[in-house]
């Protein structure tokens, strides 16, 4: 079972994210849920969302203590590292909206070297795709290229699902750049 948890802030649809990744797992014939945390936070505030897809199954109905990824959407939120990087399973996945390198966010977060740490401009590519600095579709096509959870095509139709023709396609073509301009650098050890 794969675990993933997301971090940003209100109103930038971290949660909406985990909802088209889960659709489009779901729609390949994956097991996925996709849950929020959050409470009465205001716009701008930090939330999570959380993941988990599976082949089979999920019993659980927890958060996500342990995950196996960690995708962070508002690169502000870095300077909390002990949050960001709690209960990260070594040899997982960090990725981050940032125009750093991932060898920079592993020196300045000091990841474990066993992470793999995965950057894209997110929001450069939000503003010149979609018009604004709406982050979290790019972000979950940066996932799918980092982690190969599920076909790209699957994560077009969630959104298509979600989303109006017009916003859709302005979304997908986010996502399309994201994944492909997402750089990585493997862990080891």
């Amino acid at each position: 079972m794969l675990e993933i948890r997301w971090h940003g802030r209100g109103g930038q649809g971290t949660w909406s994210a985990s909802q088209i990744l889960a659709a489009a797992a779901i729609s390949v014939g994956k097991y996925a849920q996709s849950f929020p945390e959050f409470g009465p936070e205001r716009t701008g505030a930090p939330v999570r969302a959380f993941n988990r897809i599976s082949d089979g199954p999920i019993r659980v109905h927890a958060q996500v203590y342990e995950p196996d990824a960690v995708v962070v959407i508002d690169s502000s939120l870095l300077k909390y590292r002990e949050v960001i990087l709690a209960g990260l399973k070594r040899g997982g996945h960090l990725l981050v909206n940032s125009p750093l390198s991932p060898g920079e966010i592993r020196s300045k977060m000091g990841v474990d070297p066993s992470v793999s740490v995965w950057s894209v401009d997110a929001t450069t590519i939000a503003l010149e795709e979609i018009g604004r600095a709406v982050t979290n579709t790019p972000m979950a096509g940066a996932l799918v290229r980092a982690l190969g959870v599920v076909p790209l095509d699957s994560l077009f139709g969630a959104i298509r699902a979600k989303w109006p023709s017009d916003i859709a396609e302005k979304n997908i073509r986010a996502v399309k750049r994201a994944y492909e301009e997402v750089r990585g650098s493997p862990g080891g050890g």
